[in-house]
């Protein structure tokens, strides 16, 4: 009879163990359609949330309403109720107060980098399905263009949708924010260094300094000026005042001024509305309003901006306070659309290995709570969540729950986005996030179940410089490894020691999940609208469809911009 079946060879241990709710790894999920990412089903608890959401409508007599805040390129540990805050010399206390009173996701996901996290959060996808593989610049061709979004599928469940601040999700028409389902949008149509690097004689003199090359990007094709942009005008925005060093410092407080409005206009309506707020704060170029001046103790533009944005997020939430709506609205808070941009200092920090542009944890793990009055119960999770999320729980607690959800799309549209409402509203939630992909560039990069991340692509940060601007995108990647690199993010954040070859029991099934997801990319192949230049595309984007999609890309779009 076997003595010592656990234990070591000097003996059978007495310690029982523990199992502990919400790791997954030895249990399996379930696709709740085919064309949409398997989940953890927790009948219990999804019963207990529809129970809640249920007797909050009777009470109110509407739906609930959505408001998201999205800030740009801050770290996440920069605010207080990550560790930073006071610590580094910017305080957070609005932010602080209703991430303790809401649900605090440690292991909530973007995506390395802007318009990829945005697209994300509008379509449900991951970089990989809706195409949007980097930042989109200086009037670039491609974004949205015919994606199914979030504002589209609460206008048809009966809600206003509002728009304010940066979008950096395309220019053309067909990306525009009235044409994938916006009422009414406020904002500017890029990212903040495109209407400030050229100008400032200290960033950029060789631009600044020079007349014709001055000129030149003047005459870029790419909306120069703050917009406004209408259901009621579907070819065009309409442009407002030029972006220029004096009204990029004015551009939070006016979108502040914006979101405001639009919040008094919904006093007593018997609509349920979504307000997506996404700051210009606090992507480079920084240039703080003389009220913010100085104001953090860093004394730092960084700095300076986090402090901005707190007071921005806290008369928003206190807007909503006053007419009445606060108890019916779910509060999204999601502090970076990647990690810190590293780069160009001062900038965020985070407490993770890598940065912006990197698919380290540093780059892709945000600061993110969700607060909902009376409905969330205060606590933190390390349950699994993901920006792609966002879309089929907003939607299910819209109206279009679960697999209703596939309904809504066509068949050939993949969904990676898991319906997390009952993670949230029920009272001890857990994920139903088995495992999470990681996406670089046009890469499936790597998988997380439970503390496990396996990796087979990422970024070697130092590889090509050591001086000047250093920092994700400025890296090397490495498409393959040896087949081994496991890392435990409990006992080894920073991801530098690898502990494949130790503990292979945990590293296959996480394989395994790699392996799963990588047939779903050859079932529903990516897209390639905005994409990067390389020499290594991967071993599923050499199917013939995929071939012939960035053939046709590249004739109808290319990459970069045109000479002038």
């Amino acid at each position: 009879m076997a003595q010592n079946i656990r234990g070591a060879a000097t003996g059978p241990t007495t310690a029982p163990g523990f199992d502990h709710p919400g790791q997954y790894i030895h249990l399996k999920d379930v696709k709740p359609a085919d064309n949409m990412y398997p989940v953890m089903e927790h009948p219990d608890q999804d019963s207990a949330a529809r129970g809640k959401l249920a007797a909050l409508q009777q009470k109110i007599g509407k739906k609930p309403n959505i408001f998201i805040f999205l800030m740009d390129d801050t770290g996440w540990m920069d605010p207080g109720f990550n560790g930073g805050g006071v610590a580094f010399g910017n305080a957070t206390p609005n932010m602080d107060k209703l991430a303790n009173e809401g649900l605090l996701l440690t292991s909530s996901y973007s995506t390395p980098s802007c318009s990829p996290t945005r697209a994300t959060i509008h379509t449900g996808q991951n970089p990989l399905h809706h195409g949007i593989l980097r930042p989109t610049m200086y009037g670039e061709s491609g974004g949205l263009d015919g994606a199914i979004t979030l504002p589209a599928l609460l206008k048809k469940q009966g809600y206003v949708t509002m728009g304010v601040g940066k979008w950096h999700m395309g220019e053309n028409q067909g990306s525009l924010p009235q044409n994938v389902g916006y009422d009414d949008y406020v904002g500017f149509l890029g990212v903040s260094d495109m209407y400030t690097e050229w100008r400032d004689i200290y960033f950029n003199p060789e631009v600044a300094l020079s007349p014709s090359r001055f000129k030149m990007m003047e005459k870029e094709d790419f909306e120069h000026s703050e917009v406004h942009c209408t259901a009621a005008d579907k070819t065009k925005c309409e442009p407002g005042k030029l972006i220029d060093l004096d009204y990029i410092k004015d551009l939070d407080q006016h979108w502040l001024s914006v979101s405001l409005g639009f919040l008094d206009k919904m006093k007593d309506s018997k609509k349920p509305f979504y307000l997506y707020h996404a700051t210009r704060g606090c992507h480079f170029d920084n240039y703080p309003p003389d009220k913010y001046a100085g104001k953090s103790m860093a004394r730092t533009v960084f700095s300076d901006c986090m402090v901005e944005m707190d007071d921005v997020f806290g008369k928003i939430v206190d807007k909503l306070q006053e007419i009445g709506e606060l108890d019916n609205t779910l509060i999204l808070f999601l502090g970076g659309d990647n990690g810190p941009e590293c780069e160009v200092p001062p900038h965020g920090r985070t407490p993770f290995r890598g940065c912006k542009g990197s698919d380290w944890e540093g780059g892709v793990r945000s600061s993110t709570f969700v607060y909902w009055k009376g409905m969330i119960k205060p606590r933190r999770s390390d349950g699994l969540f993901d920006f792609a999320d966002i879309l089929p729980t907003v939607a299910d607690i819209a109206g279009i729950p679960g697999a209703k959800l596939a309904d809504e799309f066509p068949k050939t549209t993949y969904i990676d986005g898991v319906d997390q409402a009952s993670f949230l509203v029920a009272d001890e939630g857990l994920s139903a996030r088995r495992s999470r992909p990681y996406t670089l560039n046009q890469y499936f990069a790597g998988i997380r179940v439970d503390e496990f991340k396996y990796i087979w692509t990422g970024e070697i940060q130092n590889a090509i410089v050591q001086k000047g601007d250093i920092g994700g995108f400025s890296g090397s990647l490495f498409t393959d490894t040896g087949g081994a690199i496991l890392f435990n993010l409990y006992t080894n954040p920073q991801e530098d020691v690898s502990i494949g070859i130790r503990h292979i029991p945990m590293m296959m099934p996480v394989m395994q999940a790699g392996a799963d997801y990588m047939q779903e990319l050859v079932k529903y192949p990516p897209q390639f609208k905005i994409g990067f230049l390389s020499n290594n595309p991967p071993v599923y984007n050499m199917l013939p469809k995929v071939q012939q999609l960035l053939k046709e890309n590249m004739e109808k779009r290319g990459v970069g911009r045109g000479n002038p």
